[in-house]
């Protein structure tokens, strides 16, 4: 009988290690979810774009400059031709 007291006594200890564990574990999940949730707070108070939505902007930005490169060389070509041409009589 002596030696069943200490086994009841280290089961009941681990039993509630294990369920220290366990609520260890849950209390880290729910610090984890606090700390995103107040970071993605922050985040959006700050104002800043999505990676995504950069860069689609940065796509269009690209796009705008390489027409805007094709239309000066246009305009200069014009330009060049019509300075060519002699001006026609009225």
């Amino acid at each position: 009988m002596p030696n069943r007291a200490p086994n009841r006594l280290l089961d009941e200890f681990a039993r509630v290690m294990t369920d220290a564990a366990g609520t260890a574990q849950g209390m880290r999940r729910e610090v984890e979810n606090l700390f995103r949730t107040q970071g993605e707070r922050f985040f959006n108070q700050l104002d800043l774009v999505q990676r995504e939505e950069f860069e689609a902007v940065r796509e269009m930005a690209m796009k705008a400059r390489m027409e805007n490169e094709a239309l000066k060389k246009r305009l200069a070509d014009l330009e060049a031709k019509l300075a060519e041409t002699p001006p026609a009589e009225a």
